[in-house]
């Protein structure tokens, strides 16, 4: 195997959205993309008390590309212009096609605005090629049972299987374009090799504790950008949670204008105008 190195770390900035902690390494000040991953925000972790606000993502719109969400704690409550609602809870994940446009909201359950609790999440922007830019918009959420396991490292690390394949096993998930997406935990003194095959841009970004990625020291809440090769080498002396993907680089122009993802300026006002008119539906209720 060939294993990638380390070329850069990237810290994730506090950017706080009211009383939610966010963090966002991507994009960040030394990284604009990491094609065809487009933006990541980290939420949490922290602590809801009773009766409090619950998320603030009310009803907005998308198109052009993906959003994939991992409830790491708490629950999120999903519902959108497809007639697609869900709630899911830690451990699981939300998996949504914008494609040629979606309104949707992410909120708390009610349950949860009631009685508080541990809350934190991570949301993944995954671009698409042109070919798909307005496919018809698609959402599946899964709870953590319907996620298989694959243990590495004779059980010292542990990947969760989302989308893609790994020693024989499938994610519940097929992705439009071959995206290979997990998170991996990582008991005490675990070592293991994550398959990165040549070519795909990797996504590394470290949720908990410090590791050790191609013998480079990672803190948690920092992004790793890797150089070529076929696999990826971490290291944990402590108890860590990884997220973990890679994909094929699209290679086309990204013009970008809030929750629009698109390859031209005129796109970008064609969705703008599909919007005003009504053209991704409204929410159910």
């Amino acid at each position: 195997m060939s294993s990638r190195s380390v070329v850069a770390l990237h810290a994730s900035p506090r950017d706080d959205i009211g009383d939610l902690v966010t963090r966002r390494p991507l994009p960040g000040a030394g990284l604009d993309q990491l094609d065809p991953f487009l933006f990541l925000n980290h939420h949490g972790p922290q602590t809801y008390p009773p009766g409090n606000a619950g998320l603030p993502f009310g009803p907005h719109p998308h198109r052009g590309f993906e959003t994939v969400t991992l409830i790491v704690e708490g629950e999120l409550a999903h519902h959108d212009s497809g007639g697609h609602e869900s709630v899911i809870r830690a451990g699981g994940v939300q998996w949504m096609t914008a494609g040629r446009g979606v309104v949707h909201a992410e909120l708390s359950p009610a349950a949860f605005k009631a009685k508080g609790g541990p809350l934190e999440i991570l949301q993944l922007w995954v671009n698409l090629p042109a070919r798909l830019k307005l496919t018809t918009p698609r959402y599946i959420g899964l709870q953590r049972a319907a996620i298989p396991v694959v243990q590495l490292d004779e059980g010292r690390s542990r990947l969760h299987l989302i989308s893609g394949a790994l020693e024989g096993r499938q994610g519940p998930i097929s992705s439009l374009t071959g995206v290979f997406m997990s998170t991996v935990d990582l008991k005490a003194g675990a070592r293991t090799w994550l398959p990165a095959p040549s070519g795909r841009t990797v996504f590394l970004y470290v949720v908990r504790g410090t590791v050790s990625v191609a013998g480079t020291p990672v803190a948690a809440h920092h992004l790793v950008e890797l150089g070529d090769g076929d696999s990826v080498e971490v290291a944990a002396e402590a108890p860590a949670l990884l997220m973990f993907a890679h994909a094929d680089p699209i290679g086309e122009p990204v013009i970008s204008y809030g929750p629009f993802v698109m390859n031209t300026e005129e796109e970008i006002r064609e969705a703008i105008a599909d919007y005003q008119a009504g053209r991704f539906g409204d929410l159910p209720g």
